[in-house]
């Protein structure tokens, strides 16, 4: 993928070394892509397909995207940074931000694997509540993980962002994850055009918008139904199901997290100045 966003300085070390962070994670393979299913896993897929259909986890996004905005609340980290007010995150320092959000995703690393353990002993019945409890924590872990770098995601462009964040996330292909993180690099760089303020303006005036932002789920639902497919099949297995939970449901919130901690990294290099878009 080309880069799209270059450093224009002054960069510390240390900010430096998080934007060739982000470039690399950027460039990545999706981790799930050598997740393939088998022929001896075929069968079980089939069923895993039916138990969580696109339409469930389309249900799931669309529901649990306000309940993870407001189980991410703000008290913790305005304690922790110090702050008087979130937004002061967004001209503070970045390190301080990275080490907020490694409390947060350790803390959603824990939960995830306890929870997908604990479903994953019912076998395929448990992914029933697995699949909606997943997602609300991964929505949950994206909107906190902002909140480190002084951003609550409240607008209309915001929640366009957490989704593209969850699709950058849950790709299954390069070039689901090139097309995502492409949304995301552009979204950036409205940053250093205008407000989100405004870019939340345009889009209620946009009649087209309500339209769209109902298919940017529907197509998420799509891939997130692949992905979790592919991760979660042998958790259908007996004896296998709570071992297999747990450590795919560990690798799924690592994805999401690192794909937030990256996108709103540069997010922030962005509005500090730091890095531009390339010309």
């Amino acid at each position: 993928m080309k880069n799209q966003i270059i450093p224009i300085g002054p960069l510390s070390k240390y900010e430096e070394e998080q934007y060739g962070e982000i470039v690399e994670w950027e460039n990545k393979t999706p981790s799930v892509v050598g997740k393939t299913v088998g022929m001896l896993m075929k069968p079980v897929s089939w069923v895993v397909e039916k138990v969580i259909p696109s339409k469930a986890i389309e249900g799931a996004l669309a529901a649990s995207n306000k309940v993870a905005e407001m189980l991410a609340d703000t008290k913790d980290i305005v304690r922790d940074a110090s702050v008087s007010r979130i937004d002061e995150l967004r001209h503070k320092d970045l390190k301080l931000s990275d080490h907020l959000a490694n409390e947060v995703h350790n803390w959603a690393i824990g939960v995830a694997t306890v929870e997908g353990g604990a479903a994953g002993y019912f076998g395929i019945a448990g992914m029933a509540i697995d699949i909606p409890t997943l997602i609300t924590l991964s929505l949950r872990t994206i909107h906190k993980i902002g909140l480190c770098y002084g951003y609550e995601c409240k607008t209309e462009a915001d929640k366009k962002y957490v989704l593209a964040i969850m699709s950058a996330a849950g790709a299954n292909t390069v070039q689901e994850k090139s097309t995502s993180v492409a949304t995301l690099q552009a979204m950036n760089v409205m940053i250093a055009k205008t407000t989100w303020k405004k870019m939340a303006e345009r889009a209620a005036a946009n009649k087209y918008g309500l339209e769209a932002a109902i298919m940017a789920i529907k197509n998420l639902a799509k891939q997130l139904g692949i992905n979790l497919t592919k991760r979660k099949a042998a958790q259908a297995i007996p004896f296998v199901g709570s071992a297999v939970g747990a450590a795919m449901n560990l690798a799924f919130i690592n994805d999401v997290a690192w794909a937030a901690r990256r996108a709103f990294q540069q997010r922030w290099l962005i509005e500090t100045g730091k890095v531009a878009p390339a010309q």
